[in-house]
């Protein structure tokens, strides 16, 4: 059975999907900002299934960059909210970053 949800990083930054680290979203939003963000993320990810759906590649274009914008608003995306210099891993696999042994050290259904 799959966990309920994603190993994150014990550093808090990044949760791991398939072996894959993905940045989580900064953790000093407010909840209201989050709330905001999540909310035009969800309705951005909404316009682009309609887009594809039916093949409107000016709507699509739009939705995609509606999605970017709030990924970058969430902290998900751009430049990274940390600020001690650690390098971003965002999409790279857990395997070749400096999270390797954290990972090899959870159980193997995780992840």
């Amino acid at each position: 059975m799959a966990s309920s949800s994603p190993p994150v990083t014990p550093d808090g930054r990044y949760f791991v999907v398939r072996g894959r680290l993905w940045r989580c979203a900064d953790p000093r939003l407010s909840s209201e900002t989050r709330a905001r963000l999540v909310s035009e993320l969800m309705a951005a990810r909404r316009a682009v299934r309609a887009a594809l759906a039916g093949k409107d590649e000016v709507a699509l274009k739009a939705a995609r960059a509606a999605v970017d914008v709030a990924k970058i608003g969430l902290g998900e995306r751009g430049p990274v909210w940390w600020e001690d210099g650690a390098p971003d891993d965002n999409r790279r696999m857990v395997k070749n970053t400096a999270y390797a042994d954290w990972f090899a050290g959870l159980p193997k259904e995780t992840g």
